[in-house]
């Protein structure tokens, strides 16, 4: 496909037209090649940052997180040592929280689609926007245009709108409109699109199993319309597309219809680019995911993605061997001339459509002073508290408990309820204050007096080694009279904090007529509470009250209680499916 300087997204005038050119005709073949990457900083120094540019010459960087002023001095240094500007990207799923750490957080998205507003969805945008290109970044791997249709799904649980074809268009637009205000490109991500398998492409593969006519009637019809609205870029997603790869080449083999979107030229080339008419630049996803890594041997795998239509490769692995690969991939016939001029020119592309030939090295950023001052504005911080408010979703109302108050319901027990510890959040160990923590200081100054369970497997871990096997053992033989827990208790809160990442599910312990699990739903009041996933009614069909809160910051919690004491309405409605298609579920 040729790419169209002169039409959207580019938008390219004479003189930027020239600048792609003149650029392209005067880099080596090394400087070429280098421009198909995107690098993941591992240090902020100078002298790492200018060797990886002058041994690599890299298109730009997708950086770890740091504070604002140290990614500020960071992307000076990049910019200023740079001979062709450079695309600095940042993760601006949930605010500007994702350009640095000290920026501000606005809401996932599942939380921001819940207010059912898209104004937040725009303000979310304008506010990544402000505090992004005020660091540097002009590239944003957002928004998440994924569609949530299988509750099983752990990796977009709640960082993608909806499972609404037209919620999903309506918030992404509204995201769109609002970052680019600020000069920022949005790439939108996963294409073909997440949602409808249940695994992780971390760790295995993953597929989109619609037929061409319902991938048409969803995702086809999200990026297409994202696509007219002038979207510069999107992240191919390592998620296999079969019937559209048969749609292509109907003598397909299975090894050709399950190779990820990023390595597959049905997709990529004839689907994306030829069928759907998209101008823009492709990134891929990263390429340590086992999704794509476990595809075919690294060397093959990097001038493959190229060959199949991706403009830019995410990430080195180890940087001598990836370039010499794809150096490599280019001199064996792999990634042909047309190919390469083809990536380039949408890549220096993007770089003129923002404007980034037209400033000198040193004026691509703000000065510093300006910078900061645009990170963490009151303003702005309050917008996330409007939008906890307007989110909370109460989405299971069998008991018409509320209001609840000290006079009804004085003895108040939170129990924490928790899903798999494996992970990066069991390595640096998990959350330092617990949302029970946080909610029992709150319910304690409405006038509650609150307890904490201390569960069956916390109180085993205390006791003497020697002591843990009777204990176990004892679990199951335990029996304790109902009276005694309706005695002690007047409300039981359970507060589900389970991060969607791999696995959402809870994990129970394994306890028998203790509060760990709620099976006294109709001996005692009982109020399910998720601060993370929206999908925990799987796993808890009995409990008659639920409620969805997206996140668990302080100030969520915060109108959480507001909203059960009866200080505020519930005004959230749930962007997906949080009955997860069951029947019992609802009742």
């Amino acid at each position: 496909m040729k790419v169209e300087l002169t039409a959207k997204p580019y938008n390219l005038d004479a003189e930027g037209i020239k600048w792609v050119k003149d650029t392209i005709a005067g880099m080596s073949i090394e400087e070429k090649i280098g421009q198909l990457f995107i690098n993941m900083g591992a240090e902020r120094t100078e002298e790492y940052l200018t060797g990886v540019l002058n041994d690599y010459h890299i298109a730009g960087v997708r950086y770890n997180p740091g504070k604002a002023e140290e990614v500020y001095e960071q992307n000076k240094i990049l910019q200023e040592h740079s001979k062709i500007p450079l695309l600095i990207a940042a993760n601006t799923e949930a605010g500007g929280n994702g350009a640095c750490t000290d920026g501000t957080y606005i809401g996932v998205e599942v939380k921001i689609a819940a207010t059912n507003d898209a104004k937040y969805a725009y303000e979310m945008g304008r506010v990544s926007g402000v505090e992004a290109a005020a660091i540097g970044c002009n590239w944003s791997f957002a928004p998440i245009v994924d569609i949530n249709r299988n509750w099983r799904n752990p990796i977009i649980a709640t960082r993608t709108w909806s499972g609404d074809v037209e919620k999903t268009i309506e918030m992404s637009l509204a995201y769109m409109k609002g970052i680019q205000e600020s000069g920022i490109a949005p790439a939108a991500k996963h294409f073909p699109g997440d949602g409808i398998d249940e695994r992780d492409q971390h760790l295995s593969f993953s597929v989109n199993p619609y037929s061409t006519e319902e991938w048409d009637d969803t995702f086809g019809k999200v990026y297409g319309t994202l696509f007219d609205a002038g979207l510069p870029s999107i992240m191919a997603g390592h998620i296999s597309l079969p019937e559209y790869v048969k749609y292509f080449n109907p003598e397909a083999t299975v090894q050709e219809q399950i190779l990820p979107a990023t390595l597959n030229k049905y997709i990529l080339t004839d689907l994306l680019r030829d069928k759907m008419g998209f101008n823009g630049l492709v990134v891929t996803d990263a390429s340590h995911m086992v999704a794509m890594t476990s595809a075919m041997k690294r060397q093959d795998m990097l001038p493959t993605a190229i060959a199949a239509g991706s403009d830019l490769f995410l990430f080195f692995n180890d940087p001598e061997e990836d370039f010499q690969w794809m150096l490599d991939g280019y001199n064996n016939g792999v990634i042909t001339d047309d190919r390469l001029e083809e990536a380039l020119t949408r890549i220096l592309g993007t770089k003129a459509s923002l404007g980034l030939h037209k400033k000198a090295k040193t004026e691509i950023l703000p000065s510093k002073e300006e910078a900061m001052a645009k990170i963490g504005l009151p303003e702005n911080k309050a917008i996330a508290v409007e939008v906890a408010d307007k989110a909370i979703t109460l989405v299971k109302n069998n008991q018409n408990i509320f209001p609840i108050s000290p006079e009804k319901t004085k003895r108040v027990l939170l129990v924490n309820v928790e899903g798999h510890k494996g992970g990066f959040g069991a390595m640096i160990g998990g959350e330092a204050v617990r949302p029970v923590d946080t909610l029992k200081g709150i319910l304690e100054a409405e006038g509650f007096e609150v307890s904490i369970w201390e569960s069956t497997e916390e109180r085993i871990n205390k006791l003497p080694e020697e002591e843990r096997g009777a204990a176990v053992a004892n679990v199951y033989a335990q029996k304790r009279p109902i009276k005694d827990l309706i005695a002690a208790y007047d409300l039981i809160i359970n507060v589900a904090s389970v991060q969607p990442n791999t696995d959402q599910r809870i994990q129970w312990p394994a306890s028998k007529g203790t509060p760990d699990i709620p099976f006294y739903v109709h001996e005692i009041p009982t109020i399910f509470v998720s601060v993370q996933a929206p999908n925990h009614l799987a796993d808890v069909p009995q409990v008659q009250t639920y409620i969805n809160t997206y996140d668990s910051k302080d100030f969520t919690l915060q109108a959480l209680v507001n909203k059960m004491v009866g200080r505020s309405e519930f005004t959230g409605v749930s962007p997906v499916d949080a009955f997860c298609g069951f029947l019992d579920t609802r009742y």
